[in-house]
């Protein structure tokens, strides 16, 4: 066990990755070794925990959307005081700290009460869910560059302006990757269909990495259906640009399940 800590207070922000325990980073594995304090939301594997000394002491402290949660106010008070106790703080998140983890506002708190942070990355799901299909997020035939958004907005927020969004999108060949958008996704789409072709390529991919995965392939104009009639809930991540039109033509083909060699022929074709 690493004794408590006689320097300055400092608790380590660590990116969890997407779900699958092996794509943790070798500085995310020492970090969690050495914690003797661990904060771990909700998505994080259980099976990252094997990491942890068991003299550690875990907390569990949920932040998942459309659930109950910890109040985030309460967890940045929880690490301000196992810090300033001398504790070696851990604050496990799933996929990486600054992409949609709220860990830029634990930041600001825990620098606010005069505590050092240090940040490990990890493997952000929009990656891992596209990764998962062998689809690049940028491809300097399809798109130019990639842009991921929350499709969540803050209570008291407008949230993201869709249509200007998509209008970017479209003269800029980006590629959009959307969390948080499976609850909202009817006013995604709609948005999203003023300034996206209705032909758009789409894919929903549902716990990214996991055994557990589902992926879902349509069109801009379909997405809103096809959400709903296969059944895609959260986490879930929604992959909107030209990159996924390869794998969604592989699965059509898929799905038509022709004999063998006249599936040969086709994608030699």
């Amino acid at each position: 066990m690493t004794p408590l800590s006689t320097l300055s207070p400092t608790v380590t922000l660590v990116g969890a990755g997407p779900g699958d325990p092996e794509l943790l980073t070798l500085k995310a594995v020492k970090a969690i070794q050495q914690a003797t304090v661990l904060l771990v939301d909700d998505l994080v594997n259980v099976a990252v925990l094997e990491h942890a000394s068991p003299s550690a002491r875990i907390v569990h402290v949920g932040k998942r959307g459309g659930c109950k949660s910890t109040p985030q106010a309460f967890i940045e008070k929880l690490m301000v005081m196992a810090a300033l106790e001398g504790e070696n703080v851990v604050r496990l998140k799933g996929g990486d700290p600054f992409i949609f983890g709220r860990g830029g506002e634990e930041v600001e708190s825990l620098q606010a009460a005069g505590i050092q942070v240090k940040v490990v990355n990890g493997i952000t799901a929009g990656l891992a869910a596209v990764t998962s299909l062998n689809v690049p997020l940028t491809h300097r035939d399809h798109a130019h560059g990639v842009v991921f958004v929350t499709g969540h907005a803050k209570p008291g927020d407008d949230g993201t302006d869709w249509p200007a969004l998509a209008a970017s999108a479209h003269q800029a060949k980006l590629t959009l990757v959307i969390y948080m958008g499976v609850s909202g996704v009817e006013q995604i789409a709609d948005g999203l269909l003023a300034g996206l072709p209705a032909h758009t390529p789409v894919a929903i991919v549902q716990h990214a990495s996991l055994p557990q995965q589902r992926e879902a392939f349509c069109t801009l104009a379909e997405l809103a259906r096809t959400v709903r009639e296969q059944g895609m809930g959260s986490p879930a991540v929604m992959v909107v640009g030209d990159v996924t039109a390869g794998v969604a033509q592989l699965s059509r083909h898929a799905t038509d399940t022709p004999p063998a060699e006249d599936r040969a022929t086709r994608f030699a074709a």
